[in-house]
């Protein structure tokens, strides 16, 4: 069921949502994501994680097996609501026999926008997205790249409070992606929401305020960068010499050598002088002390693999 909830300040405000399909694949286990209003919100997570599905249940695509929550302050589904949202799905598909300029007045018409309306935004997003050039040529003549800006032009011809988009940047090159970047920091300026599902998880980098990690159907992290890679900082010393006198000192302090690398986890700076101190008392030439913090993708990784980790354990208790 979907439960009606009391309006909230979230633009999206997701409460224990579960899809199964059948009886035995549980594609969603019990999301809980919370998108405040303006923000850019990205979700990611690896293959079969459920992203594809939470979006479809967000736009009403597929109706989840339970879920409470809402979407621009109404329950998941609200009629009304639905006249101001933006969506770009997966794979989209169009009618080849359309030019690109036919089609986004097709759906801004099916959203009831206005005709003035739909002919100047028709126009500005064509600019943005760099297709007005194409805008007489029908779809069925169009690349794949051509199709998705087109697809990202549709979903905002409505000026939709929240847009929600399935892998925008799929098929475009790195200055389709900029665009496509530019486009969504000047939504967020005129106060729009956008979610964003994408696996290029540099693009997330660059534009979202905060994201959630999906990892087989529950979110395994949600937050702003700083608070995903707060806990994720090392530092970095190159060094010139032999230090295996000191190792053990070293291990001592949580610091770990590779080669002529240590490595020393953390914030702490005091320990990091006292790493110093070890190697200058050996006598060790000290290259380099470079801080690190872990990017986008390194935390997903990490957090795949502790999923992973534990999963395989919980298998291993099971067996014994």
């Amino acid at each position: 069921m979907v439960g009606v909830t009391e309006m909230t300040n979230w633009a999206v405000d997701l409460i224990d949502v579960r899809k199964t399909y059948g009886r035995t694949i549980h594609a969603l286990r019990g999301v809980n994501i919370q998108v405040g209003k303006g923000e850019i919100f990205g979700l990611l997570g690896p293959n079969g994680a459920g992203k594809s599905t939470l979006v479809k249940i967000m736009t009403t695509v597929v109706r989840p097996t339970h879920a409470h929550g809402t979407i621009l302050g109404r329950p998941i589904g609200h009629r009304g609501k639905r006249a101001v949202l933006g969506f770009l799905p997966e794979n989209l598909r169009f009618p080849s026999y359309l030019t690109g300029e036919q089609l986004l007045y097709y759906y801004a018409a099916l959203a009831k926008v206005p005709r003035a309306v739909r002919k100047t935004n028709a126009a500005r997003w064509l600019d943005k997205l760099s297709m007005t050039r194409w805008r007489h040529t029908t779809i069925g003549k169009y690349s794949k790249g051509m199709l998705q800006r087109l697809g990202i032009a549709q979903a905002l011809m409505n000026n939709p409070e929240l847009v929600v988009l399935d892998e925008p940047t799929d098929g475009l090159d790195p200055v389709g992606r900029r665009d496509v970047r530019e486009i969504l920091l000047e939504l967020k300026s005129e106060g729009a929401t956008v979610f964003l599902n994408s696996h290029l998880l540099s693009e997330l980098e660059m534009v979202c305020d905060r994201v959630a990690i999906l990892v087989d159907g529950l979110v395994a992290r949600q937050g702003t960068m700083s608070q995903l890679t707060e806990h994720t900082v090392e530092y970095r010393v190159s060094y010139a010499g032999d230090a295996q006198p000191i190792r053990e000192k070293l291990a001592r302090l949580g610091a770990t050598v590779d080669g002529a690398t240590i490595t020393l986890s953390g914030h702490d700076s005091n320990k990091v002088n006292e790493v110093i101190d070890l190697l200058r008392s050996e006598k060790l030439l000290i290259e380099s002390v470079e801080p690190h913090r872990f990017s986008l993708e390194d935390i997903v990784v990490q957090v795949i693999s502790d999923k992973k980790s534990m999963g395989e354990e919980r298998e291993d208790k099971a067996k014994h």
